[in-house]
């Protein structure tokens, strides 16, 4: 893969420190992802919104675009529903439940209150039936049904909830019970939910168009998904939203344009109006403000490294993985990437030899190792001779511009 705009550089060192740094001049921005690397934030100070916690992320990269207070714990209200969605969505996948299997409804299930499918004691429904209920109508009775008809009862479910999460990257959340309803300890934080939103779409893509359904008649009784985005934001196509006097309005949300996918997390809102207008606000300015740009693929030749008595005189230097930016369009500028390494690289070299470091400044500094391409044997002695005497004449080889 050519070098970007500008090509390559060598500063000027002697053979003796060894230390010769490759720059890389490229325009780009205030955030870089490899997928080697984990999860970088952006600095939006500028940037506010009134939900006192949120994080904005690109799934495709898991940059965090915006965040603040991600990391508090809260009562998630109903948006726990999504983790007992994934319980569900998990033993799908494993064949050990089906659509059409259905649950027994208790007399607790039944009971339930807060928001409801308005299921009916002593009957039973499909769990298909029971997503539907969970997902689009919020019932606090379908998760009952369903954590009984896992677990056997709703505090074993919980306790897998808590289990299973740690499994799938949440690191703080302690769920309590299956709906959310208010428990002393039953706590996540806006990354947790985050990170559960991502995980859901990721691994179960046949399960999540549940999320973009509108409305649901279960018993003769039509709920509209309560989600406000749906259908009057571009793009959106889940995930749930949370109320509770104690937590305020809350929601995760997520939406796709021209391929590239936001995930949003907003809670400790006022209203249900404030909820929609910050979402929205939120979701707008990422898509708006930010983008994604590929700058190397997994195998990609960086740049070819100087060889120092070898029977090629450079070696390729590879990336191992993909990496992708996720660029503020106005910090694009700011942002420069250098391959450094001690050059000339003394053969032998077997491919797939660490060589070098791609040196990412983007305000932080992040750095991927580069790999050796090619196998570059070791001259023989009378070529080696020849080498010496090069060297004194002319001086040390340089890498290719």
């Amino acid at each position: 893969m050519p070098t970007p705009d500008g090509g390559t550089k060598v500063d000027s060192e002697s053979l003796g420190t060894r230390n010769a740094k490759y720059l890389i001049p490229f325009v780009a921005g205030l955030v870089v992802y490899a997928t080697a690397v984990g999860l970088f934030s952006v600095d939006l100070r500028a940037f506010e919104t009134s939900a006192m916690r949120a994080i904005l992320l690109d799934d495709s990269t898991g940059t965090v675009i915006f965040e603040k207070n991600a990391d508090d714990l809260m009562p998630p209200a109903s948006m726990s529903k999504l983790m007992t969605a994934v319980m569900v969505f998990q033993r799908l996948k494993d064949g050990s439940l089906a659509q059409d299997d259905t649950l027994p409804v208790s007399e607790k299930a039944w009971r339930m209150g807060g928001s409801k499918m308005f299921v009916e004691v002593g009957k039973r429904v499909s769990v298909r039936d029971l997503l539907r209920g969970i997902i689009v109508q919020s019932g606090n009775d379908a998760t009952i049904v369903v954590a009984e008809g896992l677990s056997g009862d709703e505090d074993e479910f919980a306790e897998e909830m808590t289990q299973y999460s740690r499994e799938i990257g949440l690191n703080d959340s302690v769920f309590k019970n299956a709906s959310g309803w208010p428990s002393e300890g039953h706590v996540m934080t806006a990354r947790d939910l985050a990170v559960l939103a991502r995980h859901t779409i990721r691994e179960y893509p046949e399960y999540y168009p549940y999320y973009a359904e509108r409305s649901f008649t279960f018993s003769g009784i039509e709920q509209r998904n309560r989600n406000p985005l749906l259908g009057t934001v571009a793009g959106v196509d889940g995930l749930k939203t949370g109320h509770t006097e104690e937590a305020g309005y809350g929601l995760t949300a997520s939406a796709e344009r021209n391929d590239r996918r936001l995930i949003l997390v907003v809670a400790g809102l006022e209203s249900s109006k404030q909820r929609a207008k910050e979402a929205e606000r939120l979701l707008e300015h990422g898509f708006r403000n930010f983008e994604n740009y590929r700058l190397f693929g997994a195998g990609d030749s960086v740049i070819d490294a100087a060889v120092w008595l070898g029977e090629s005189g450079a070696v390729p230097l590879v990336i191992k993985n993909d990496l992708t930016l996720t660029l503020s369009r106005e910090a694009r500028r700011n942002m420069t990437v250098k391959v450094v390494y001690d050059s000339p690289v003394p053969a032998p070299i077997s491919q797939g030899d660490e060589i070098a470091k791609l040196v990412v400044d983007t305000g932080e500094r992040f750095e991927i190792p580069l790999f050796a391409g090619a196998d570059v044997q070791e001259l023989t002695m009378f070529r080696r001779l020849r080498a010496a005497v090069n060297y004194l004449v002319w001086g040390p080889p340089v890498s290719a511009p």
